[in-house]
């Protein structure tokens, strides 16, 4: 073995410099104040675009919510409004009677008979309150 005196990093150096791109700053930190301003600019404007991405997934996200929460209230309203009744619309020549019923809930329908009230009960004379006979 010959004896050599290396620095500590020479192989590292030897290594990554082949490779063709610089030695990160962690390995060999610079002092240069104008490259370091450099790097700070840099690294300010990939903050400035992650934090537009994620504002973009945001939103991408909320939206998404958005339309899960109204598909899913459609369906629940398709399928109470599915129990109840056919489809109202589907014979054209009900429209009218249709918007008609809705638009008078109250009236019973015309095919149905009308229910007789039923009769009034007679107050009972109250024992000193009643006219006399006669």
């Amino acid at each position: 073995m010959t004896e050599k005196t290396q620095e500590p990093l020479d192989f590292l150096k030897s290594m990554w410099g082949n490779m063709g791109f610089p030695l990160p700053g962690m390995v060999a930190p610079t002092v240069d104040t104008d490259e370091l301003d450099r790097r700070i600019a840099d690294l300010k404007a990939v903050e400035g675009w992650l934090r537009s991405n994620l504002s973009m997934l945001q939103m991408t996200i909320q939206g998404l919510e958005m339309q899960k929460n109204t598909l899913a209230t459609m369906q629940a309203i398709s399928q109470s409004a599915g129990g109840a009744d056919a489809n109202p619309f589907a014979n054209p020549a009900l429209w009218p009677w249709n918007f008609m019923q809705q638009a008078t809930p109250g009236m019973p329908p015309a095919g149905a008979e009308a229910t007789p009230a039923p009769p009034a009960k007679e107050a009972a004379p109250s024992a000193g309150k009643g006219k006399p006979k006669g």
